[in-house]
């Protein structure tokens, strides 16, 4: 039995911009009716949550609660 999977995006994707910078918000489903959260910047770096959540709203909520918190830099790696 083979582990692949084809990788489901959650159409709540999306990127998001704060003072002049971009992330990209993705949600994708973890093939186990559980939904996985990633920021990733424009360098490329991610910032992945590791459990999965119920819904992609409750995954997209979450980020943006983060962001708000945190500030969009906390997301946003090194040059």
């Amino acid at each position: 039995m083979s582990d692949d999977y084809e990788v489901k995006m959650s159409p709540l994707s999306q990127d998001f911009q704060q003072d002049g910078k971009t992330v990209h918000i993705e949600i994708y489903e973890d093939g186990e009716d559980g939904w996985l959260l990633e920021v990733v910047d424009e360098g490329n770096n991610s910032t992945m949550w590791e459990d999965a959540f119920d819904t992609d709203a409750d995954a997209l909520a979450e980020a943006l609660a983060a962001i708000e918190e945190q500030g969009i830099d906390s997301f946003i790696g090194g040059v």
